[in-house]
């Protein structure tokens, strides 16, 4: 015997009769145990699926709204959500608005659990609301009839909270993320805050390695499958499918580790597990015309973040039309949507930041390290802070001068500066300011991808006309209702509930045995030899599903890489060899750069319009501007100042002052400036040394200026301090800031603001 299985026999259980039977007898009650909570969730299925509108909320509803009474129908309704009891609501609060994925699994998970999206809400103080969804579409609705019923939705809440301070924040998980920017898109004026959590916008991107989902498209010939699945659907898409490609992605939890997980744990697990199994099988349909026009136009055409999208008016679905701070939660765990899909669409729009800024926009992402898909929409204990702290700060959020910035949360204990009653939460929320160098360091952009996926695109095409052509009248001459009814009973994400239930006769003694084995449960030692040696072999299963589903999805990204990547196939489908890109930024509308113009002007002409509110902001905005950082102590401040100095202003009022003295600011430095000692000219010394007090408390509250901040700050002190001295003096105090001019613009017609990193 060699030296190696010496050692491999001592780590063997050794032949211990007593550990070998209780062994033996607690792993058949944990298996008889297993089985019947198997059918327990084929019970739960049955009862789930037999309701008339399935959910998996925790919280109390309330119908406001239906989207099957609207002109066009849909499937969709709007609720309100009951607050548990002892949660306190302010009705002058903006509303949150929940929209749950309708991709396969039934409407709940953003209010599965008390800490989910919709519980953090509801602690903030938010009047909250739900969009769920029936299982079954209405006849005829499309993509475009869901986005316009969002949009009534959302103007229902409106009109639902006239005193409200703000607008309704919609929060759109996976793919309502992006059916939410498409509505946003076409109805700005509706939306406050736009949270997307998990949502894939940008289809083609993805690294190497790590994203084998994107290739789907092209390793299937593109979406003449979808067109035949829907067809064998007598006009419906199964949802189950969507589910069937999400297990598909890892096989070892599928087939091993889910189930593994709870014959375990057996004596504890189930809850939890009944309670997600509730979810994951609630399977829903969609019209196959809905599902044609995601996978053409979303998933194999990519043409929502290039404004390729057309309404059935003929109106472009442009995202940068959208007015509302967009904020993109995603993480690096999440295999679904990772990090590359949920931002690559602002590289695919702007240019630079100064794009950005030019369309009024502000556009703030936070990545995780670590948290799964599903992670991000029930708010476990690692995603939970950022839900919380933007959902305590969604005001601080919304007054955010245009531009790209991240979210970065510091722990309470470890911010610097003065911290009495300035931070709402258990982290200090920041907003750093970030370049387009940052988002590409992100997605990692790829010409070569680039014209693979143009490729698959335009086979899609091709087979799908070959489909439509040759295959499609006979396999719709062959499949009416019923045959689909039967196809969607046997699918195989159903046939396990149908095979595990109370339905099948062969299992209706388990129940009668399981309860007698929780009766008199016999478990066994967790140091048995024979328990350890199980848990061993458990590993090394799901190591070996883990390498096959490695070595599967690497064959598929070579082939997919080898056959898309070859200069034969792009040229027979039309793709040039030349440099221009496959994919073009979408062009700036004439009418945009007109009200950028105009905008400008405006700015210019109203710089030394204004009081004391307006110069105080003015002057905080230009000590804080070289940091680049939003700091939500500062924004408690101002909020204060708001109160305290600005009458009855609005939110909405304060927001536009914040943005119009930040764009002031950048297009003319000197001027804004140099105009302060006119915003206070009617400003008494006390009241002069009392907004310089404040000032001076704000910049000390957000911890240590830098060596810029702090001479700006000096800047500041002295125009003030010689405010009531001749105007010669006063502009002298002024001209001492020695602000370097803007840089003009190098490719657009108008000109845009630009900002200097020195500046």
């Amino acid at each position: 015997m060699s030296m190696d299985s010496a050692n491999n026999a001592e780590l063997l259980p050794r032949p211990n009769w007593a550990d070998l039977a209780s062994y033996w007898v607690d792993a058949w009650e944990r298996s008889l145990l297993f089985a019947d909570v198997l059918r327990q969730r084929g019970n739960q299925y049955h009862e789930h699926m037999a309701m008339q509108a399935p959910h998996v909320l925790s919280f109390g509803t309330e119908l406001v709204a239906d989207g099957r009474n609207l002109p066009r129908p849909v499937n969709y309704g709007l609720v309100r959500i009951k607050p548990p009891s002892g949660t306190e609501i302010d009705l002058k609060k903006r509303p949150f608005v929940v929209v749950d994925p309708r991709a396969g699994h039934g409407p709940g998970i953003g209010g599965f659990k008390a800490d989910s999206e919709i519980g953090v809400a509801l602690k903030a103080g938010h009047p909250c609301y739900f969009v769920g969804f029936l299982p079954d579409p209405m006849p005829g609705q499309t993509v475009e009839d869901v986005m316009k019923a969002e949009a009534a939705f959302v103007a229902k809440v409106i009109e639902l909270h006239p005193e409200a301070d703000g607008k309704p924040v919609v929060i759109g998980n996976c793919q309502a993320g992006w059916q939410i920017m498409m509505a946003a898109a076409t109805r700005p004026e509706l939306f406050g805050p736009i949270i997307l959590a998990g949502s894939p916008l940008s289809y083609w991107a993805g690294v190497h390695g790590r994203n084998p989902m994107r290739y789907t498209g092209g390793i299937l010939g593109g979406s003449w499958l979808t067109a035949l699945t829907g067809d064998l659907g007598n006009g419906i898409f199964d949802g189950a499918w969507l589910v069937r490609n999400f297990e598909s992605l890892n096989p070892a939890n599928t087939y091993w580790t889910k189930q593994y997980n709870l014959y375990s744990k057996i004596d504890t697990e189930a809850p939890r597990y009944l309670g997600f199994e509730k979810w994951w099988g609630g399977h829903v349909l969609l019209n196959a015309e809905e599902m044609q026009y995601i996978v053409d136009n979303l998933f194999v055409g990519n043409k929502l973040s290039t404004g390729k999208l057309l309404t059935s008016d003929g109106d472009q679905i442009d995202l940068r039309k959208i007015r509302s701070p967009i904020i993109v939660f995603c993480s690096k765990g999440d295999d679904i949507t990772p990090p590359q899909q949920a931002l690559g669409w602002i590289t695919d729009l702007y240019r630079d930041v100064d794009d950005i800024r030019a369309h009024g926009q502000t556009i703030i992402y936070a990545v995780h390290e670590s948290i799964g898909h599903l992670g991000i929409f029930v708010s476990g204990s690692v995603a939970k802070k950022e839900h919380d702290e933007f959902a305590s700060n969604i005001d601080f959020i919304d007054v955010l001068p245009p531009g790209l910035y991240e979210a970065v949360l510091t722990p309470h204990d470890q911010a610097d500066g003065d911290q009495s009653g300035l931070i709402e939460g258990k982290y200090l929320l920041r907003f750093v300011a970030r370049s387009l160098d940052d988002i590409r360091l992100i997605v990692a952009e790829d010409p070569a991808d680039e014209r693979r996926f143009a490729a698959v695109d335009r086979v899609s095409r091709i087979n799908l006309d070959l489909y439509r052509t040759f295959m499609q009248p006979g396999v719709q001459s062959v499949v009416d209702e019923s045959v689909a009814e039967r196809m969607r009973r046997l699918h195989p994400e159903r046939l396990k509930f149908e095979l595990f239930s109370d339905r099948n006769p062969w299992l209706r003694p388990l129940e009668k045995a399981a309860d007698q084995v929780r009766q008199d449960r016999h478990q066994v030692s967790p140091d048995n030899p024979f328990l350890q040696a199980e848990r061993a072999a458990s590993a090394q299963i799901e190591t070996t599903l883990k390498t096959m589903g490695w070595l599967r999805d690497h064959l598929v990204e070579l082939t997919f890489l080898n056959l898309y990547g070859s200069p034969l196939l792009q040229a027979l489908v039309g793709l040039s060899s030349s440099d221009v890109p496959p994919r073009q930024r979408p062009a700036e509308a004439s009418d945009h750069r007109a009200f950028v113009a105009q905008r400008l002007a405006e700015l210019r002409g109203r710089i030394a319009e204004g009081g004391v509110v307006e110069a105080a902001v003015r002057s905080l905005i230009y000590i804080r501007l070289p940091g680049a950082v939003a700091d939500e102590r500062g924004f408690n401040l101002l909020r204060r100042m708001r109160a305290e100095r600005g009458g009855d202003m609005s939110l909405t009022e304060f927001k536009t002052l914040l943005r119009d003295q930040y764009l002031m600011l950048l297009i003319e430095p000197e001027s804004a400036l140099a105009t302060l000692p006119r915003l206070l000219g009617k400003a008494s010394d006390k009241e002069a040394e009392a907004v310089i007090a404040d000032i001076r408390r704000m910049v000390e509250a957000t911890g240590p200026l830098e060596e810029e901040g702090q001479r700006r700050l000096m800047v500041i002190e002295q125009i003030f301090a010689k405010l009531h001295q001749p105007v010669a003096v006063q502009k002298a105090a002024a001209a001492e800031a020695h602000v370097t001019p803007l840089a003009e613009t190098e490719t657009t017609e108008v000109e845009v603001p630009r900002l200097r990193r020195s500046s």
